[in-house]
């Protein structure tokens, strides 16, 4: 059988090789540290939990829930307006998703026509590239420069491109290059958006994992940016339910009925125990969601000082689960440098030239193991690894 001509566009998952080679190596007896998958390995609070444990035992919740419940989007709202001061109409400017990637791999097909251009960042997270893919729209890339401390700069993209841009990917605190963005940029995005009729899309989901009293925004809290986007906003890093499979878009009404309808036609729902968990958690005790930040604070701190005593000097970000570190001397290639990486350290990393043609030079890594075992990586890099060219 002939598969679609759209699957050749589909690069293999860099995430699948990786376990295929991480495998290979704990076949050798050494047990791999896995640095790449970005889940977080933290436990949702006990109150999240029992939530759902407490639903899960009702037998009429195992029906199709078609939409989120009024509570949750209530919940939702609520949260919105105690962090980003944003007032949401939970009729019909929330909208429930089996995890934000959901939306994100789904919103293309309301907007995107065959031939149509949409604005995607590189590098840049896989899945804003691959739902404009499956739509059959065509990428303008947008570079993430680190001297432009890797923001897209509007005024390069061509008069031409941007007339016939249809939507725009943004997503601060990034994934992968671990930055934030600030109001001035938002403004300017919003701006944009208006002078040339293009939906912005903003995925916010590591708001929360901030450090050093940092407090990422809402893009929404820019005055205007209601009438030319929407954000996206998950669960699954705040609260430790990646598992859960529940998010959050946000904002534009118009934009969210659309997508509700392309939804209406692919899923049920997300099950009531998962919003009812979700309800615990963002109505619940939020001591959680601190404790959570400066446990990724302090691995931050472990990782990056360790290696940087070792020769490997590597940013420290203010927000988001990641590091995204620039190739150590003597490399230019990400893929060949992850591999050389694995198989004298046994530890997994991300090349960076798989979030896009930008992220070559970098790598990007995980901080998703206790400080404990990347005290332990520090300690294999020092002991098998050399960074002198």
């Amino acid at each position: 059988m002939n598969k679609a001509k759209r699957m050749d566009n589909l690069a293999s998952g860099v995430f699948n090789e990786m376990e295929a080679k991480k495998q290979a190596i704990e076949s050798r007896g050494l047990k791999v540290i896995d640095l790449g998958v970005g889940s977080p390995d933290l436990p949702p609070a006990p109150h999240i939990i029992e939530a759902f444990r407490h639903s899960v035992n009702n037998p009429a919740h195992y029906r199709y829930t078609l939409t989120g419940t009024r509570r949750l989007h209530e919940a939702l709202a609520g949260w919105y307006k105690k962090r980003f001061n944003v007032d949401l109409n939970p009729d019909n400017e929330v909208l429930v998703l089996m995890g934000s990637q959901d939306g994100l791999a789904h919103l293309a097909m309301a907007y995107v026509d065959p031939g149509d251009i949409a604005l995607v960042p590189d590098p840049g997270y896989p899945i804003y590239s691959f739902s404009i893919l499956m739509a059959g729209g065509e990428i303008y890339p947008l570079p993430l420069l680190a001297e432009n401390h890797f923001l897209p700069d509007f005024s390069k993209i061509p008069a031409e491109i941007a007339a016939k841009a249809k939507l725009i990917w943004l997503n601060y605190p990034n994934n992968p290059v671990a930055v934030s963005a600030n109001r001035e940029f938002f403004e300017r995005a919003v701006h944009f958006a208006r002078k040339y009729n293009i939906l912005i899309c903003h995925d916010v989901a590591y708001a929360e994992l901030a450090y050093d009293g940092f407090k990422p925004m809402s893009f929404l809290e820019v005055p205007g940016a209601r009438e030319v986007g929407i954000e996206f906003y998950s669960l699954s890093k705040t609260y430790n339910m990646a598992g859960c499979r529940i998010g959050f878009a946000v904002g534009n009404s118009e934009v969210l009925a659309n997508l509700a309808m392309i939804k209406s036609n692919i899923d049920y729902g997300v099950f009531l125990p998962v919003q009812e968990a979700g309800i615990a958690a963002l109505t619940g005790p939020q001591d959680c969601v601190a404790n959570n930040a400066r446990a990724y604070q302090k691995r931050r701190d472990v990782l990056v000082d360790g290696l940087a005593k070792l020769g490997w000097k590597i940013p420290k970000p203010n927000a988001s689960m990641f590091l995204w570190a620039p190739l150590p001397p003597g490399y230019t290639s990400s893929t060949l440098f992850v591999s050389d990486f694995l198989e004298k350290t046994g530890i997994v990393v991300i090349p960076g030239v798989a979030f896009g043609s930008r992220g070559e030079g970098y790598v990007r890594i995980a901080l998703v193991e206790d400080e404990s075992i990347l005290v332990e990586a520090v300690e294999r890099v020092r002991k098998n690894f050399s960074f002198n060219p």
